[in-house]
């Protein structure tokens, strides 16, 4: 091997290297935000179920007018 490929060969691995990181900080946060959508869904149904006990009808006739 001469040293342009032996240098060629380093650079390659050195990007791989790089992209390998970009693709693991970009799995942490794709999995960070599915834990924040779990977080979210888990308040709303806490909501919903909070709600299940008002009456029919409470809250369709709101005057919002000022």
């Amino acid at each position: 091997m001469d040293i342009a490929s032996i240098a060629s060969a380093l650079i390659s691995a050195q990007v791989g290297q790089v992209q390998l990181a970009v693709a693991a900080k970009l799995a942490k946060m794709n999995a960070e935000q599915g834990a924040s959508v779990v977080q979210l869904l888990e308040a709303a149904k806490g909501n919903f179920d909070r709600l299940a006990n008002v009456a029919a009808g409470i809250g369709t006739s709101l005057d919002i007018s000022v």
